[in-house]
């Protein structure tokens, strides 16, 4: 097996978990309590990913952070190399890909928190930010482990947006899938069988957390 594409995989899907964890926490909290009118806008938006073909995506968000874009030169200004084909072009691209997988977990577990007891919480002088960590978080922990789980667990199928935005680079974003993508094509199944067999398992056991 090709464990610097397993290495590049388990890394790229621990740090987007990790930062959907850290993003997607308030946008979840603000979905979930806002009362603005249009929020179904921001809803619609989070959830296209769901939706949209992985190559779309991939492609808008290649052309996004390419070193014509402003962001994409930006970026190139302050690092010195573009974003597109470098691991960290990947990590942003797996986080927007992702993000629905955490997000409407979170923002189910938030709905799930009784207002009764969130009100008493005010009542009893805590400020929100204390109620959020006090009494809403630990409500809703099943929720967020629930979204960073699948976020794990669907960066590690990715295929589509990798290709599209991180190439198949050795080590650097050749990731897991790619790797069977390329034993196949060179009719290497026995390879190809391996690997896979590898990713199932470790799949399954991460969604039996």
């Amino acid at each position: 097996m090709n464990w610097a594409a397993i290495w590049v995989t388990f890394k790229l899907a621990s740090l987007t978990a990790t930062a959907l964890l850290l993003i997607g926490v308030p946008i979840a909290y603000w979905l979930t309590y806002s009362r603005w009118r249009w929020k179904f806008i921001v809803e619609s938006i989070i959830a296209l990913p769901l939706v949209l073909p992985p190559t779309v995506l991939g492609f808008y968000v290649l052309v996004a952070i390419g070193p014509h874009s402003p962001f994409g030169r930006l970026y190139n200004d302050v690092v010195g190399h573009p974003l597109p084909f470098t691991f960290e072009g990947l990590l942003v691209a797996s986080i927007l890909y992702s993000l629905p997988f955490a997000v409407q977990p979170f923002a189910t577990a938030f709905e799930q928190v009784d207002p009764k007891l969130i009100e008493s919480s005010w009542t009893l002088g805590a400020s929100r930010l204390k109620t959020f960590f006090k009494l809403i978080i630990p409500l809703s922990t099943a929720g967020l482990v629930t979204g960073a789980v699948l976020s794990f667990a669907h960066t590690l199928g990715e295929f589509g947006v990798v290709l599209m935005v991180g190439g198949n680079i050795e080590g650097v974003t050749r990731t897991v899938s790619i790797d069977i993508y390329d034993d196949v094509q060179a009719l290497n199944y026995a390879g190809a069988a391996k690997t896979a067999a590898f990713l199932l398992a470790v799949s399954y056991l991460v969604l039996l957390l």
